[in-house]
């Protein structure tokens, strides 16, 4: 009896540790389709928002002083970061400069290598930079509400004016259109200040509802 015991007891418990690894394993196999998942969702919103910033292209005019437009993309890369996180914001706008750069029309003054090396080529390098800038900042300063959202917008901003003044002032040397840091700042930063805050606290107010929407947590 002893025996037969030993043996019910020993396979009870065989079966226990069969059943916990199987548990184990359907919520690791449950962990990774999860994974993948949000893998899958944030590879598409960064595409998604790449094309936004290709509308946002469109969606200009021009100051009579400068070559410089007024665009919707500096709203869209704000908002790809606050949406989407420092890491995916990067790549959606890395996505926008790949499609740019491959001819595709997506930039203001449309596509190829040739518009990356135009007045605004500094800009547009500097958008991956400021989306991860602006993404980075909001979600570490997540819980601490839409200002301090807006001042991770603004620091992406600040990254934008510096690529964008930097090589504006390269390419007015070379053409001779403008000298001195004054000239330069007054053609490529100072004018589009007035637009571009309200564009960063827009995209501070929107970014939580459209990222519960997305489930980027």
């Amino acid at each position: 009896m002893k025996v037969a015991r030993g043996a019910v007891q020993k396979q009870f418990g065989e079966m226990r540790e069969m059943r916990e690894r199987i548990a184990v394993l359907a919520d690791s196999d449950g962990s990774a389709a999860d994974f993948r998942r949000r893998v899958a969702i944030g590879v598409a919103a960064a595409t998604a928002f790449a094309a936004l910033t290709a509308l946002g292209a469109r969606v200009q005019f021009h100051l009579p002083f400068t070559p410089v437009p007024v665009t919707g993309q500096v709203f869209c890369v704000l908002l790809a970061g606050c949406v989407l996180g420092g890491r995916l914001g990067l790549l959606s706008q890395a996505e926008y400069l790949a499609a740019g750069a491959a001819g595709l029309p997506v930039f203001a003054f449309g596509g190829g290598p040739g518009a990356l090396l135009g007045p605004t080529g500094g800009y547009l390098v500097g958008f991956p930079i400021a989306a991860l800038a602006a993404g980075a900042l909001s979600s570490r300063w997540q819980s601490r509400g839409a200002g301090a959202r807006f001042v991770a917008c603004m620091s992406g901003v600040a990254v934008i004016y510096l690529f964008g003044a930097a090589w504006f002032a390269v390419w007015s040397a070379a053409i001779g259109a403008v000298a001195g840091v004054t000239g330069v700042l007054v053609q490529s930063a100072v004018p589009f200040i007035a637009v571009d805050v309200p564009k960063a606290a827009l995209a501070a107010a929107l970014a939580p509802a459209l990222r519960a929407r997305l489930s980027l947590r």
